[in-house]
């Protein structure tokens, strides 16, 4: 590691910039990344525990969705009894982190984004092999990956600058922030970079250590984050790369009483299992969990009918379908005043049946679905849907080089309590309800167990001040889209079942990988009048 620089000063943060497709130059970079990268397909990965590399019999193969025939990379498969080595990996790694100093800490997060940026275009192909992302989406996840590590750096120098909001005559008074220590960061499959990343980054920069257990539907992009790790100087065991299914592998290291924290972005079902884990206190464990949950929603945006309807119809697409509708902030219910609910719709159809669909390594804006479960799962409440509502475009499987596709689907006539404006499909499908009023449409978008993004369109002042007010989400855009959070400048993180609001990218966030360390030292009074302050105060 480098030696520590005390004065380390930062420039302020800024969001990556996007790439811009359209311009010959950039378009032929990324072409020749994804000749590159499907050159190395099929490659084998190591797990990695303690900086010691091992290989297992059994394996996890990512492919691609686009064309499941093709292998994206081989991975070992960590198994429950890998958890004992993981985790003491990570253990025998803090003592050493943890006195790390803060600045080499934040050092080796830039020099991982240094390397990203260099690699942009490589990484993005990543992307699009491995998870379906067309360019401009796998470009969102790396520029997002890199605002990550820029934020979480800048938010750990300032954390170790706190300071108390008074200083007692006598004393001298501190207030550190303390990593926790050895945890797990299990990450999802849908920002298999980014959230991956940030969650690490965030752990580590703390000065925590870490048993990462990336999704088995993207292990491949999370092994080359690794690799950037190591290639940046991080001490063995403070990462361990440990791929693994979540019932085995994930489930023993969670349940591990050593383990101090658990990061995680993924579904309800297992987010709660999680949670309830993690509260059962193990033989040996002398310290409460702390769970830090993300596990998606079931988003609503409101239309009002004072609105600009072509830019209210042009956001609920790109929330809805912007990568085929598997972001846990996606739009997947449109609640539209009836007095323009019918030409609402009429725009939204002609809309969504001009989508190109297509393989993403094409850059068609609609690709596949990410694997055979999520493509069944999706079909079922597809047939779900047309038992209670009116199916208006899509609902049909898209056969395309064997990969899992389904046609962007609207469903209209919905009724609120309908298990498709209910339940998270995590797919393309979207559901618009019908509301009279703006009572009825913010009871309605507050009606189901999540609370994760919401969004309103609406030239009134008065409405917008309504939804600030009583929209119950944890990130509400007010006429615009309500997918595409930004680091720094919108905290992400949801009420309800959406999680434990625990605003990724915003200034509380690290917060949640430390414990804070009071310290009052007595010092010598220099006055009488301290003296005097001090009995006042009957200390």
């Amino acid at each position: 590691m480098a030696l520590s620089t005390p004065s380390l000063s930062l420039p302020p943060f800024r969001n990556e910039p996007f790439l811009d497709f359209t311009d010959a130059a950039v378009k032929r970079a990324m072409q020749e990344a994804l000749v590159t990268v499907r050159g190395e397909l099929g490659r084998e990965y190591d797990l990695v525990l303690g900086g010691k590399r091992l290989r297992t019999s059994a394996k996890i193969a990512s492919v691609n969705p686009a064309r499941p025939a093709q292998v994206v990379g081989v991975h070992q498969h960590a198994e429950a009894e890998h958890a004992e080595p993981a985790l003491q990996a990570a253990l025998a790694a803090f003592p050493a982190w943890s006195r790390t100093p803060v600045e080499d800490r934040v050092q080796l997060l830039l020099r991982v984004a240094g390397l990203i940026r260099e690699r942009k275009f490589t990484l993005c192909a990543w992307l699009t092999f491995e998870v379906g992302k067309n360019w401009a989406e796998a470009d969102a996840d790396v520029g997002e990956c890199i605002d990550f590590l820029e934020f979480y750096a800048r938010e750990a120098l300032r954390l170790s600058h706190v300071t108390t909001p008074i200083q007692l005559p006598g004393e001298r008074n501190l207030l550190r922030y303390v990593p926790l220590g050895a945890g797990a960061v299990i990450p999802p499959w849908n920002f298999p970079f980014a959230i991956m990343a940030g969650m690490t980054a965030a752990a580590i920069v703390t000065g925590n250590t870490v048993v990462l257990k990336p999704s088995p539907d993207a292990p491949t992009i999370a092994a080359h984050f690794f690799s950037l790790l190591e290639e940046a100087g991080l001490p063995d065991g403070v990462v361990n790369f440990c791929p693994g299914a979540g019932p085995g592998f994930g489930s023993a290291v969670v349940a591990h009483p050593q383990t101090r924290f658990i990061a995680f972005t993924g579904s309800k079902k297992v987010g709660l299992e999680i949670y309830e884990s993690a509260a059962k206190t193990q033989p040996g464990q002398h310290f409460l969990k702390r769970t830090i949950l993300e596990m998606g929603g079931k988003d609503a945006i409101v239309v009002d009918a004072n609105c600009d309807l072509q830019a209210a119809v042009e956001g609920v697409v790109a929330s809805a379908f912007g990568f085929n509708g598997q972001k846990c902030s996606a739009c997947s219910r449109v609640i539209v005043d009836e007095a323009i609910h019918d030409a609402f719709v009429d725009e939204l159809a002609e809309r969504v049946g001009s989508l190109p669909q297509g393989d993403p390594a094409e850059n068609f804006y609609a690709g596949p679905v990410i694997s055979p479960a999520a493509y069944q799962r999706v079909l079922d409440y597809i047939e779900l849907g047309k038992s209670e509502a009116r199916l208006l475009t899509g609902g049909d499987p898209v056969h395309n080089e064997g990969g899992f596709y389904i046609a962007p689907t609207v469903f209209v006539d919905v009724p609120p309590s309908a298990r498709i404006a209910q339940e998270e499909i995590f797919g393309p499908v979207l559901a618009v309800l019908r509301s009279r009023t703006l009572d009825e449409a913010l009871a309605i978008a507050n009606s189901t167990e999540y609370g994760l993004t919401g969004a309103i369109y609406s030239k009134s002042p008065e409405v917008l001040e309504r939804a600030r007010n009583e929209f119950h989400v944890g990130n509400l855009y007010l006429n615009r889209k309500c997918t595409g959070a930004m680091v720094g400048a919108h905290p992400f993180g949801g009420f309800n079942m959406s999680g434990t609001d625990s605003k990724a990218g915003g200034p509380d966030y690290l917060l949640l990988f430390t414990q804070a360390k009071s310290i009052a030292e007595k010092v010598a009074h220099p006055s009488k009048e301290a003296d005097e302050e001090e009995v006042r105060m009957g200390l």
